[in-house]
Order: C-alpha cells, then sequence, then structure tokens
C-alpha cells in the first residue's frame, strides 16, 4: 500500500482510539475535568506527563535541531530532562501537598491577594499559548506531508481533534488519551530508530549504534568504514561545516543560558505541575515523577542517535545528485515547501554546503525525523507510523495547554474574582466555552507562528522561566516572599523576556544576531535572565515592604516542616 492508504489508517485508527477515550471518561464534575477526581494510577499518569511532556518539539523537532546544531543540540536535551528533575524534586510533593492545583490557584492563596492570581492567571494565558502555537504548527506539518494538505487545513483538522476531548472529557479524558498518545509515540519513535542502527551497524539499540562502527552492510550502504559519528563528522568537513561532534557555533553563555531557561522553564509550565494533582497521594505524586522520568528517558536517549542517523542519511541521498534523479522523499516533501532545490550554477546537481553562495539546497529542521523513514527507504507502514506519532505528541501537548487556559478562566478568573458564587455546572460550561475558544485562538498561531516548531517551545519555556519559577521557589522555600513582590516580579521578569523576544523576531529580525543580543543571549535563552530580575525584584520589594501574615508564613512551613507547628 501507499505511504497515503497506510497514513490513512494508522492516524485514523489512532484518532478514533483518542475519542473513544475521550467518550469513555468523559468529566461529569469539575474534579473530574480539572484532576481527573485525583484517581489516575501512578505508573499510567508517569505516563501521561510522558506525553503531555514530549510535545511536538521533543518529537519532532528535536532530533532535527541535535542535526544542525550537532553537539550544541545537547543544551535541549540537558534543559528540558534536567528541569523535570528540578521540578520533580524541589516544587511537585510541596504542590501537591498544598493542594492547589493550578500555578494562578498557588499564587493567589500563598500571596494571600487576587491581584496576584490575576497577574498568574495572564501569565499562564500567555505562556500557554505561546507553547501551544509550537505544538499546532507540528500538526499543520505532518498533514501537510502525509495527507496531503496544506498546513493550514492540517492545523484546522488538529483543531477538530483536540477541540472534541479536550471540551468533552476534561483532565479525566485528556489523562487517558494521553496514555494512549504515549503508545503511539514512543512506538512511532523507536521502530524507524531500531530499523536504522540495525541496517547502519547491525545493533537493534540505537543509543549504542550510535556509537558503534558500521556493519559490512552499512559500510556498502553509506561508501565509507569506520564509526558512525566519524563517518558523520567527515561528511560535514567536506561541506565546509565544523565536524559534527564538536562545539558548534553558539557561545558558551548562550548554551548555558539557553539550557538554564529551559530547565527552570520545565519547572514553571503550569500544564506539568498540574498533572501531580491526579494521584490519590502525595507519594504517588512521587512515584508518577519517577516514571514520568523514565518514559521521557526513553524517547530522549533515543533521539541523538536519531539525529546522526537522519543526518548522515539526508547527506548521503542529496548531495550531488542529479536533481532529475532526486530521491521520491525529496520530490514528495518539496511540495510541502519545507525542501526545496535552486539551481544556482545550472549544472542541474543538487548542492548542499555550509557557503550560502554555494549550498542549493533549503531544508526545514522540523522534518528531519518525519522525513527520516523515507530517507532511509523503510516501508510505508513505518512512514505512516512516525506520522501518527508525530500527531500524538503534538496533540497531547495542547490538550494539556488548553486545559490550562481553560482552567485558569473558568476556576481562576471567573469563579474565584468575578463570581464566587458561581454553581459547579457553570463553572464547567465556562470551562469548556473556554477551551473552545482556546482551541481557535491556538489554531491561529499555529497558521501563523512566530518560529520554528522548538524555537517557539523554547520561548515559551523561558517565558514560563522569568514568570512562574520564581514565584513559585520562592513561594515554597522563603517564608518571607510577599504579595507585593511576587506581583512585581512576575510583572517585570515576563515583561523584558517577552520585549526582548518580540523586539528582536518581530521588531528588527533582522539584527537578530549575536552583535546584538545582550551579554551574548539569544532570544531563547533569555528567559534566564528575566528569571534573575523576577528573582531580584521579588526578593528587594518582600524586604521593603510588610512581611506576609502570620498564618501564611506558618502555611509555608509546614509545606516542608509538617511537625513545626506541633512544637
Amino acid at each position: 500500500m501507499s505511504i497515503l492508504a497506510w497514513t490513512w489508517i494508522i492516524v485514523g485508527f489512532s484518532f478514533a482510539l483518542y475519542i473513544g477515550v475521550a467518550i469513555w471518561a468523559k468529566a461529569k464534575t469539575t474534579g473530574d475535568f480539572y484532576v481527573a477526581a485525583k484517581q489516575v494510577h501512578p505508573v499510567l499518569n508517569g505516563m501521561a506527563t510522558g506525553a503531555d511532556w514530549m510535545s511536538a518539539a521533543s518529537f519532532i523537532s528535536m532530533a532535527g535541531l541535535i542535526a544542525f546544531l550537532g553537539r550544541d543540540g545537547a543544551m535541549y536535551l540537558m534543559g528540558w530532562t534536567g528541569g523535570y528533575v528540578l521540578l520533580a524534586l524541589l516544587l511537585a510533593p510541596y504542590l501537591r501537598k498544598y493542594g492547589k492545583y493550578t500555578v494562578p490557584m498557588f499564587v493567589g492563596e500563598r500571596y494571600y491577594s487576587q491581584s496576584a492570581r490575576v497577574v498568574a492567571v495572564i501569565c499562564a494565558i500567555f505562556v500557554s499559548f505561546t507553547y501551544v502555537a509550537g505544538q499546532m504548527r507540528g500538526v499543520g506539518v505532518v498533514f501537510s506531508r502525509f495527507l496531503q494538505t496544506d498546513i493550514n487545513t492540517g492545523v484546522m483538522i488538529g483543531m477538530a481533534i483536540v477541540f472534541f476531548y479536550a471540551v468533552l472529557g476534561g483532565m479525566k479524558g485528556i489523562t487517558y488519551t494521553q496514555v494512549a498518545q504515549y503508545c503511539v509515540l514512543i512506538t512511532a519513535y523507536l521502530i524507524p530508530a531500531i530499523f536504522i542502527s540495525v541496517m547502519f551497524t547491525g545493533n537493534p539499540i540505537p543509543q549504542i549504534g550510535y556509537g558503534s562502527q558500521v556493519s559490512e552492510s552499512g559500510a556498502q550502504l553509506l561508501g565509507a568504514n569506520g564509526y558512525v559519528l566519524d563517518i558523520l563528522d567527515k561528511l560535514h568537513t567536506d561541506l565546509g561545516f565544523a565536524e559534527y561532534t564538536h562545539r558548534g557555533a553558539k557561545s558558551t553563555i548562550d548554551v548555558f543560558m539557553i539550557t538554564l531557561a529551559l530547565m527552570v522553564g520545565t519547572a514553571g509550565l503550569p500544564h506539568i505541575i498540574i498533572r501531580f494533582f491526579t494521584v490519590p497521594k502525595i507519594r504517588d505524586a512521587r512515584a508518577s515523577a519517577g516514571w514520568a522520568l523514565l518514559f521521557i528517558a526513553i524517547l530522549y536517549t533515543t533521539a541523538p542517535a536519531v539525529a546522526a542517523f537522519a543526518k548522515t542519511n539526508f547527506i548521503q541521498s542529496v548531495n550531488g545528485v542529479a536533481y532529475e534523479d532526486a530521491p521520491s522523499w525529496f520530490k514528495n516533501w518539496e511540495q510541502t515547501k519545507l525542501v526545496g532545490f535552486e539551481d544556482k550554477n545550472g549544472d542541474g546537481i543538487m548542492t548542499y554546503a555550509k557557503d550560502p553562495a554555494v549550498n542549493e539546497i533549503k531544508v526545514d529542521r522540523d522534518i528531519m525525523v518525519l522525513a527520516n523513514p523515507e530517507i532511509a527507504k523503510l516501508p510505508n507502514w513505518v512512514v505512516a507510523l512516525v506520522a501518527a506519532g508525530g500527531l500524538a505528541a503534538a496533540l497531547s501537548t495542547a490538550a494539556g495547554l488548553l486545559l490550562v487556559i481553560a482552567s485558569a478562566v473558568s476556576h481562576d478568573l471567573m469563579k474565584n474574582v468575578i463570581s464566587k458564587d458561581m454553581s459547579e455546572k457553570t463553572e464547567l460550561v465556562w470551562a469548556r466555552v473556554a477551551a473552545g475558544v482556546a482551541v481557535v485562538i491556538a489554531g491561529y498561531f499555529g497558521i501563523n507562528p512566530p518560529g520554528f516548531v522548538a524555537q517557539v517551545v523554547a520561548f515559551a519555556f523561558g517565558l514560563a522561566a522569568s514568570s512562574f519559577f520564581p514565584v513559585i521557589i520562592l513561594g515554597v522555600f522563603w517564608r518571607r516572599a510577599n504579595k507585593e513582590g511576587a506581583m512585581l516580579g512576575m510583572i517585570s521578569g515576563i515583561t523584558f523576556t517577552a520585549a526582548y523576544i518580540i523586539y528582536f523576531k518581530f521588531v528588527n529580525p533582522s539584527g537578530n544576531t549575536a552583535a546584538n543580543w545582550l551579554w551574548g543571549i539569544s532570544p531563547e535563552g533569555i528567559g534566564s535572565i528575566g528569571m534573575a530580575i523576577n528573582i531580584v525584584v521579588t526578593i528587594v520589594v518582600s524586604k521593603l515592604t510588610k512581611e506576609p501574615p502570620q498564618d501564611v508564613q506558618d502555611m509555608v512551613a509546614s509545606l516542608r516542616y509538617p511537625r513545626e507547628l506541633a512544637k
């Protein structure tokens, strides 16, 4: 069967599965809608958290980033996984014990202020919409190639699917749907990696094959003997690039700041924090964090291998090939305008090189994972499976983010600020209306994204780092943090970070170079500075203004020292 036929079958089956699960797990109460009634098993919650966490950026874009950044791409691996450890150890158990299942709820209660709650609501919506734009873009990329639609149509189809199971099922429906999506995405990620690892090295474990010598059949396939990474290094240097395994063009300070922004941004992401409230007990929150880290590690340790395999195959399949003899994968993806050929010297031969004057091949890094099975000439069903995996990754995270937006509007704003006597039924209606409106806005950002998938997601992490992480960490570990400090800290941190990103991405994109950046820090890493500004402002203002009420300070102490109040 053709790739299109296989894609319709596999994607259709997976969508039917998601919708069926959503109907089965339909939310009937606000407890179901917001936290799945706190009845999810830790292993299942770990799996759902893994799917929620591993977005289109992880599945579609991360290996592509590593493929083109080389060693510098490790900052995404270190930042995202390190941030999850930070969240699991330092924040999640304490927030779970506190019992407030949204970040605005925690901020409003901890900082004893409705104004602080409203500021947190605005930040949560801003961060979530930035993040969800990358997910919807990922959905559009997958549909544009594999179901032969344009990207905009693909985004609208994704909107319809997410609308159905997010609005109908709430957190209960999303959780069990994400369990199914994790199974789909991890299978889709591992199978082509295993195939290619066997083809190159004879080893079925990609993490080991990535660092192995090529086999006899692999040597014939690649036209070279030696270690996989040595062969890729030589391909790079022959084309004028730096060696793949050596340090890239980014400065040390920028790599450090991006890694830090991704770490602390992870710990401040509201759609991940809320997942620790869907389990029955505090110890279950810790257990589900451990399971989630295991499930995440399976994909994250495979990504460098996928990146190296895909980049090697990509170079081998197009460089020096006559355009009329271009492989079928290139012609297929060319229709999406995500790859292209410009015959600069008129010889009809495709040339890939570092020098822009010589390079004739345009390639969007977001296609590397999705095109990888086609480039490697794997069976059509594997190609279709990867498409289903990419959709599962994007839709699972999009649903989690939309729920954050819905809960911020319905529970934190409408129920706790505007209309405190609102009934549970009315609140549930508001939650579903907010989720529906959020789907439409997310679709718009998916059609008009501010960057490629992983870059947009990196911006979201920077915004989370500069707004939520400081007030949460100080709220848990420093009794003296007060409402004035928290509000001004959040406002100053996110304003600085957003202004920096907007300036270099929209106001002055031509000046988006290291020479013009503050201390050489790119927009992807500026969230680290925004976080520092937030912390400094929160501490200084808290010291200069009235300390929190004693009952608030006692509550903060009880989060970490449960026996202190009994003394």
